[in-house]
């Protein structure tokens, strides 16, 4: 059953997991989802949303929830279920597996956004929760580290694209790279600048071989001998 919206109150329950994702945006690899329950008794300080945390920090802070969380998962979509399900319902089901991977059981789920997960527990989506609610905050973090880990090895396999700069999103260079070298397996075929660059290459295939077959010498018509004519002669 999906996850039912929850009225927060002022007497919160003590096992709260924070769940956030990161990579709806890329052109290439994963989605990433975390959930975190975090220690009140071990307080991390300078928690906030990933994408406003220069690399150093988030590394740094990514060390200490993994060290002082009561439990933590970091789960994934991959490309092709991005591709099949589409970015949003792949992200969904992302933040499910990481839910659901916990560990120990969450008396509450707050998730960044508007929307929640299926998940058989009490929830509540809010908002920039990654800017309001620590546990959320957690969760961006260490999926932002892991997600840019994975694209920077990946950067190893296809070093033309530049993974371990851009992380898989769409700059300039990054679509610059798919018009030279092509789209590799993993680009998401279901968003327009790769299905576009897929339908390019198709094209210009076609038309490559179509310039090749013009350059072949056409095979020369065997001349028959030409029949004499005769002349039909009529007698008087």
């Amino acid at each position: 059953m999906p996850s039912k919206p929850t009225k927060l109150t002022s007497q919160q329950p003590h096992l709260i997991a924070g769940v956030d994702e990161v990579g709806r945006g890329p052109l290439a690899g994963a989605v990433v989802a975390a959930a975190v329950i975090l220690n009140p008794k071990k307080p991390i300080t300078g928690l906030l949303d990933s994408k406003l945390l220069d690399e150093s920090r988030r590394e740094a802070l990514d060390k200490q929830i993994r060290a002082k969380a009561l439990a933590f998962c970091i789960a994934e979509a991959s490309v092709q279920e991005i591709d099949k399900l589409n970015i949003l319902h792949a992200s969904m089901l992302a933040m499910k597996r990481a839910v659901e991977g916990l560990g120990m059981e969450p008396q509450l789920v707050l998730v960044d956004g508007n929307r929640l997960p299926d998940i058989n527990y009490p929830a509540q989506a809010i908002v920039k929760g990654d800017q309001r609610v620590q546990s959320i905050s957690a969760a961006s973090i260490i999926a932002k580290v892991c997600r840019d880990r994975q694209m920077v090895a990946l950067h190893q396999q296809h070093p033309q694209f530049g993974f371990d700069r851009h992380k898989g999103y769409p700059t300039a260079q990054h679509r610059a790279a798919i018009m030279q070298f092509g789209v590799t397996p993993l680009h998401r075929q279901s968003f327009a600048p790769v299905r576009n660059a897929l339908l390019g290459q198709t094209n210009t295939t076609v038309i490559a071989a179509a310039e090749e077959l013009k350059k072949t010498p056409k095979a020369k018509k065997s001349q028959m001998p030409n029949k004499r004519k005769t002349k039909k002669t009529t007698k008087a």
